[in-house]
C-alpha cells in the first residue's frame, strides 16, 4: 500500500518522528513490536522500520508512527530521499515476531523493556499497548543513549513515570553537551536492571548489537527466564 507522510517532527539531532496517514487503509492490523518495509513510492529499495505507536493508538489516530534516523541532508538514505509532508511512501508488511504474548494475564503480568537508539520504537509501542489494554500490569522501561540529547520520547515517558504508570530509567554512556545530566551513566549492568526486574517478568530488549548481546546475559544473571530480543541499529 502507499501512504502519505502526514507529519514530521524533530525528536533528537538525528531522529525524526514520522507519521503516515492510513486513510482508506484504516484500520491497519498489526501487533505491537512488528515492523514494516518503507521506501519512496515506485522504487524497489525498501528498508525495515518498527512501528512506534501501539495498535490501539493507530486505530484511534488513523496513522502509523515511526522513529527514523536521518543524516545531515534530512534523508534516511536512498530508500527515503526526503521526509516531508505529502511525500508518498510504499509500505509492505507488517512482519516480525518481536511481539507481546497473546495470552498475558492482565492482572499479574510484569514487563521490562530495555532499548537503545531507535530500538526504543517497538518498545514504546509495546509499553503503550500494555498500559492501554492491561491495567493490572507492571511496566518498567530502560532507555540507553550515548548522550541525554539522543534519548527519544523523553517528555512522554517521563510524564508516564510521574503519573505512576510505569517505572523509567534513562542512562547515558557519554557526558551531556551542557554538562547538566544528573541521571544514570554507563553501560547497562546488573546494578542498572536489578531495581526494575522482578521474578517472572517478561523482558524485551531492542537496540544495537552490543546492547542486544550484553543485556540478556545480565537479565539471565538476575533470574530472567523469558527474554525476547531484536537487533535494531541507529
Amino acid at each position: 500500500m502507499t501512504l502519505p507522510v502526514s507529519d514530521v517532527r524533530v525528536e533528537t539531532r538525528r531522529n525524526r518522528i514520522v507519521r503516515l496517514a492510513l486513510g482508506r487503509h484504516h484500520p491497519f492490523p498489526y501487533r505491537a513490536g512488528q515492523h514494516v518495509l518503507l521506501g519512496d513510492h515506485g522504487q524497489a529499495d525498501r528498508r525495515p522500520y518498527s512501528i512506534a505507536n501501539a495498535p490501539v493508538h493507530a486505530a484511534r489516530d488513523g496513522a502509523l508512527e515511526f522513529l527514523i534516523q536521518v543524516v545531515e541532508d534530512e534523508s534516511p538514505g536512498p530508500h527515503l530521499r526526503r521526509l516531508e509532508r505529502g511525500t508518498r511512501v510504499d509500505v509492505e508488511g507488517p512482519a516480525g515476531n518481536f511481539t507481546l504474548p497473546s495470552d498475558s494475564d492482565a492482572h499479574t503480568a510484569r514487563y521490562l523493556f530495555v532499548g537503545g537508539g531507535t530500538g526504543i520504537a517497538p518498545l514504546r509501542a509495546m509499553a503503550w499497548e500494555v498500559l492501554e489494554t492491561q491495567p493490572g500490569a507492571r511496566v518498567s522501561l530502560v532507555q540507553s543513549a550515548r548522550t541525554p540529547e539522543e534519548l527519544s520520547y523523553t517528555a512522554e515517558l517521563r510524564a508516564l513515570a510521574t503519573a505512576g504508570r510505569l517505572s523509567l530509567l534513562e542512562t547515558v554512556t557519554r557526558a551531556a553537551a551542557d554538562g547538566g545530566w544528573t541521571g544514570s551513566r554507563g553501560r547497562i549492568d546488573a546494578g542498572t536492571l536489578a531495581p526494575l526486574f522482578s521474578p517472572g517478568a517478561l523482558c524485551f530488549v531492542c537496540g544495537p548489537d552490543s546492547l542486544v548481546e550484553d543485556v540478556p546475559l545480565v537479565l539471565a544473571s538476575l533470574g530472567a527466564k523469558d527474554v525476547k530480543t531484536e537487533h535494531w541499529a541507529g
